[in-house]
């Protein structure tokens, strides 16, 4: 009978591999992680990293969202307040053109204007976290300033038209901003230019009712023109909505994959390393028989 020159040195080998596939088992079951080392399954440990990465960018777009959202809410909001102001002013215009007020009345349209114009300023130069909202890309310039050393006054910008987007994990362009030039010093509908001349206008208590005319059609364009670009960022208010559902929904469905591939099947790892132990038992009985005697001598 031919008797196998390495088989003590076999035993040897199976029993170091169950001790080593034990060690693998007892981690599992303590840490309740399928995958402890690269070497436990190389396939698996790469598909986690892949699925971990894409969860961070996902948390890094859902962070971005959440700041960027705030900031195009308060625009939203300060919108909605030069909306009525210009709603006043036009309001105010119309009373004046009607040739009915005497001239304090009309110096004091001209001195309502007036504040409407430092209102309208004030909301133009909104900041939000440090950032002037409406500053195009010099978020930290005061975008809009009027000197009042001439008559009309003049407001002017000191921000760029720089605009502003945030791409989704899906690939969608969301547009942040809408530069300050664009809603109040739109060359065909100036907020600022028409609101100064109709303190012009008004301010000697004498009415020229065709400029007045003029200048109070030209505040009815530049209202619809801004409210046109509140429009804009209400559109990108929805998009950010939408787009932040549809990543937080992306990532409760990676964490199951990246549970599902992680986690220990802990039920079948204990009938595994039950199964790894009477196999080391039986390996090292086997093997302490062999060492008590001639190999011989086991196989008469």
């Amino acid at each position: 009978m031919r008797v196998d020159p390495f088989y003590v040195t076999n035993l040897v080998s199976a029993l170091d591999q169950t001790q080593s596939a034990q060690q693998q088992l007892t981690a599992q079951l303590s840490s309740g992680v399928r995958i402890n080392a690269l070497s436990d399954d190389p396939v698996s440990a790469g598909r986690n990293v892949l699925l971990l990465d894409q969860m961070q960018q996902d948390d890094s777009f859902t962070q971005s969202s959440s700041m960027v959202t705030g900031q195009l809410q308060v625009a939203d909001s300060a919108l909605g307040s030069v909306v009525s102001q210009l709603t006043k002013a036009i309001s105010l215009a119309i009373s004046a053109n009607n040739g009915t007020m005497n001239a304090n009345d009309v110096k004091s349209v001209s001195s309502q204007i007036s504040g409407i114009v430092s209102e309208v300023q004030s909301l133009a130069n909104t900041n939000y976290q440090g950032q002037f909202i409406f500053a195009g890309g010099q978020t930290s310039t005061t975008p809009f300033s009027t000197s009042t050393s001439t008559s009309p006054a003049v407001t002017t910008y000191q921000g760029d038209g720089n605009v502003n987007y945030l791409h989704t994990p899906n690939g969608q362009k969301i547009q942040l901003n809408v530069p300050g030039n664009l809603i109040f010093a739109a060359a065909t509908s100036s907020v600022f230019a028409t609101l100064n001349s109709l303190i012009a206008d008004y301010s000697t208590g004498t009415v020229d009712a065709t400029q007045a005319a003029a200048d109070t059609t030209a505040l009815t364009a530049a209202l619809n023109y801004v409210s046109q670009q509140r429009v804009t960022i209400d559109n990108s208010i929805t998009q950010l909505g939408s787009a932040s559902e549809a990543v937080s929904n992306g990532k409760m469905q990676l964490t199951t994959a990246q549970t599902d591939l992680m986690q220990a099947d802990i039920a079948q790892i204990a009938t595994q390393l039950a199964l790894s132990k009477t196999q080391e038992t039986a390996l090292e009985s086997v093997i302490v028989q062999l060492g008590s005697g001639s190999l011989f001598d086991k196989l008469r």
